[in-house]
């Protein structure tokens, strides 16, 4: 509609005009559209990750999520280091989402709103240790060797990372919220893994941050067969 309305300025007006009033509008409502159509403005009044409409999507970046949404995840299963609307978002995607939580009021609060695909576990995080046991400890009682999709964005983030690498499948994805932090770095960069950095703005959230995907070389989500997007996806 906008596009529409500016054409047919163009051709009424002399360009010397139309310029500086295009320049204007887009300055001045391009941040508000992409604001509204992302989610951001919806996120930042209900505090919490969620599309226009109101659907859940997850706290990383809008370019990750935008990459990641264009992928199928039909019979995959995600593995996922902290809880919430991240998981409702991967349990419409894929078969089976195993998720684990370190705040016992936040799970208190979420395990009732997920879905039958979804293996919502508490840990504990007194210490590293103690995360790290628990989460082995489940891990290796559920008998799922390996996980197509791994999410970092809770518990223990650094310690994390060697549980991921263990339990990823040979295409997989580890994705890493808050990459710039947490010595992620440090911690893959010996992993053999490749990985690309989503730096941007996310869902509610004033400063940007980056979201990363460290991957293999045969990696699903990287497979050339899926589509470019175009901005009406």
């Amino acid at each position: 509609m906008i596009l529409k309305l500016t054409s047919i300025i163009k051709k009424i007006i002399p360009g010397w005009v139309f310029k500086p009033i295009r320049s204007f509008l887009t300055a001045f409502f391009g941040p508000y559209i992409f604001a509204y159509n992302s989610g951001y403005f919806r996120s930042a009044f209900v505090m919490k990750a969620v599309t226009k409409k109101g659907d859940p999507i997850p706290w990383y970046t809008f370019s990750c999520i935008d990459f990641l949404k264009n992928r199928t995840y039909k019979s995959k299963k995600v593995l996922e280091f902290g809880g919430g609307q991240s998981t409702l978002w991967w349990a419409r995607r894929a078969e089976k989402v195993v998720t684990f939580e370190g705040d016992q009021a936040w799970f208190d609060q979420i395990k009732s709103s997920m879905p039958i695909n979804v293996e919502l576990n508490y840990v504990s995080l007194e210490s590293a240790d103690i995360n790290v046991s628990q989460v082995n400890k489940y891990l290796d009682s559920i008998g799922i060797e390996k996980y197509d999709v791994i999410v970092i964005d809770g518990l223990a983030r650094f310690e994390m990372i060697k549980i991921s690498l263990n339990y990823l499948a040979e295409d997989g994805c580890i994705i890493c919220d808050n990459s710039e932090g947490y010595n992620f770095f440090e911690g893959f960069k010996d992993s053999g893994l490749n990985r690309v950095d989503f730096f941007g703005s996310a869902p509610g959230v004033i400063l940007p941050h980056s979201t990363s995907i460290c991957f293999p070389d045969n990696s699903f989500v990287f497979d050339s067969k899926y589509p470019i997007p175009n901005r009406n996806n």
